[in-house]
């Protein structure tokens, strides 16, 4: 028996190693827009766009990795959508922390993640939250980041008498962010698996071609990692008021990773026939052993991507394809030059379409089921309006206590549930 057999099972679980390695190819390209997004997000929040870009690789790598060899599971691992936007523009521009402090955050919540794992309370908190609320955040994130991408290029602005408006449509870089959009929605339609990537360079190309950035290479030596390596400022994320954000970025990755796992898991046949997970806590440990370690290198939270279902659509079972995955990831550490030379309004489109794709859990809601449907419609309408996922997740709790509450279906509500409720009010009482 070969060592990719007696690591992997490949033959056993009706694979082979040919098809496992075009799996974690497509599961990079359908994710590889990360290694052009996290960057610039990240250097909104004041961090070096070089280094973000290293630890950006460096940390989805070693997630990959740490999957595919403690878990065997086909799932890839990056930096979170979402997660870094809650980084920066909540917890840096808007709370006011240094991003060093933030690290330290996403460094404490992935120590809690792997505490949780370890001693089962993960499956606790999970199975007693409901399900819309679950739905209801995934979806509120995806509004936030389509605000985000909609402000970054100048689609919507702010304005004096109706506080947001239309943008100035005849600008390059507006039309440019536009064409993006459509071009990935047309290849994702034909099914191209790198459809988001090639929307990205194909609108950088055009910039190129007129003359509105710079040519800067396309290969080179790694970006020095120094800007952010160990750069955590722990000390600072040990105050009091950091405990609703470490709370935050650890709540969002047990939705992220979970709805990943129970996703990819049955696509690729891989759940039990009673919906149970095989190593399920192997893969919890892989995952917040990345965010700990990305932490380290200077990067908001790692976390599973649904993405990885496009590599099990094309074979993928096993998790070779998520170590194939990882490699590539390191192979994009000499394509730095390219990373820089992406501009704001290329990601943009990449940004609008993952959350339009983040919207699609909203079809599971039952929406003439007001006391699901309220708190749902509450996160949807205060995340991207509060401009703050842990508001919106807040007053989305608040909302399904206070209503079950009031319609005498409190005992149907869990414990947990006022618990977080309780907490959510105090801080608003006493802030």
């Amino acid at each position: 028996m070969s060592l990719l057999e007696k690591l992997f099972k490949i033959e056993a679980l009706g694979s082979s190693v040919k098809r496992e390695c075009v799996a974690g190819v497509t599961t990079f390209l359908t994710m590889a827009y990360i290694i052009f997004v996290n960057p610039q997000m990240l250097a909104d929040a004041g961090m070096d766009p070089g280094a973000v870009f290293v630890a950006t690789c460096l940390a989805a790598a070693l997630g990959c990795f740490l999957m595919g060899v403690l878990a065997n599971y086909p799932v890839a691992l990056a930096p979170g959508m979402g997660l870094n936007a809650f980084f920066t523009y909540v917890v840096v521009m808007e709370m006011g922390y240094s991003w060093e402090a933030a690290l330290g955050a996403v460094f404490l919540s992935g120590i809690l993640f792997i505490l949780l794992s370890l001693f089962k309370v993960r499956e606790w908190i999970m199975n007693s939250i409901p399900v819309p609320l679950k739905l209801g955040i995934g979806a509120g994130i995806g509004l936030f980041l389509a605000l985000i991408a909609l402000k970054s290029v100048g689609l919507v602005v702010a304005s004096q008498s109706t506080l947001v408006t239309l943008g100035d449509l005849t600008q390059p870089s507006v039309l440019l962010a536009i064409l993006g959009f459509f071009i990935i929605i047309a290849f994702a339609h034909f099914d191209v698996k790198a459809s988001v990537i090639l929307g990205v360079i194909s609108v950088t190309l055009l910039s190129l071609a007129f003359g509105m950035v710079e040519y800067q290479g396309i290969v080179s030596l790694p970006p020095s990692l120094e800007p952010t390596w160990l750069k955590m400022d722990i000390k600072a994320a040990f105050d009091i008021s950091m405990l609703s954000v470490i709370f935050t970025f650890l709540f969002i990755d047990l939705f992220d990773t979970s709805g990943t796992l129970v996703a990819v898991t049955h696509k690729a046949k891989l759940m039990k026939e009673d919906g149970t997970i095989p190593n399920l806590s192997k893969a919890l440990l892989a995952d917040s052993g990345a965010s700990v370690v990305g932490a380290t290198l200077g990067t908001s939270t790692t976390t599973s991507y649904i993405e990885s279902a496009s590599g099990v659509a094309v074979g993928g079972r096993t998790g070779l394809t998520a170590v194939v995955t990882g490699c590539c990831f390191l192979l994009a550490l000499f394509f730095s030059p390219l990373a820089g030379m992406v501009p704001v309004y290329a990601t943009a489109g990449a940004l609008l379409y993952v959350s339009v794709l983040m919207l699609g859990s909203l079809q599971h809601i039952e929406w003439d089921k007001l006391t699901d449907a309220v708190p749902v419609g509450i996160i949807l309408i205060m995340t991207p309006l509060s401009f703050s996922i842990s508001e919106g997740i807040a007053l989305g709790f608040i909302s399904y206590a206070v209503i079950n509450l009031m319609t005498n279906q409190w005992k149907q509500v869990s414990v947990s549930v006022w618990v977080l409720a309780a907490l959510f009010i105090s801080r608003y009482a006493f802030a």
